[in-house]
């Protein structure tokens, strides 16, 4: 694993514990109302939980950066399949989480690339309310998913 600038915990003002010295970002991929969904290995923080392909921001990325960085990491999808739509931001204040939302094109394949996934998955909307979801991302799937009914 390469050591980047942006690994590391911030303890936050919120109480958390959080992955990234710079924050995180994580790309939410959609097909059709389905959306692709990560089962986080047992090891890892939050583990055995569902959540997005993402991780730790270094200083020199943006937030798109870091959110295709980790995606091809972590799925080995190919960013030129993919269409941004637009961001949903969880300020801290001292740390935040950017969720990159975009729509993957039909020939777009993910695959685990690494151990920090057990199993990658298209959910139906509807589904991902009855999974067991990393803490973050339960929090920010409501605010997610109103948006995605209002805009897709």
């Amino acid at each position: 694993m390469v050591h980047r600038d942006g690994d590391g915990w911030v303890q936050c003002r919120c109480g958390g514990k959080h992955w990234g010295l710079h924050g995180a970002a994580g790309l939410l991929l959609l097909r059709g109302r389905t959306l692709l969904l990560q089962h986080r290995a047992p090891w890892v923080h939050n583990g055995d939980t569902w959540g997005i392909p993402g991780g730790a921001r270094d200083s020199h990325e943006t937030i798109l950066e870091a959110a295709l960085r980790e995606a091809v990491e972590e799925t080995g999808i190919d960013p030129d399949l993919v269409t941004i739509h637009r961001m949903v931001h969880d300020d801290h204040e001292d740390w935040r989480y950017d969720t990159v939302i975009a729509t993957a094109s039909p020939e777009l394949v993910p695959h685990e690339m690494n151990d920090e996934s057990q199993e990658l998955l298209w959910v139906p909307w509807q589904d991902v309310d009855s999974m067991q979801l990393h803490p973050s991302f339960a929090k920010t799937w409501p605010r997610v998913h109103a948006i995605l009914e209002a805009d897709l």
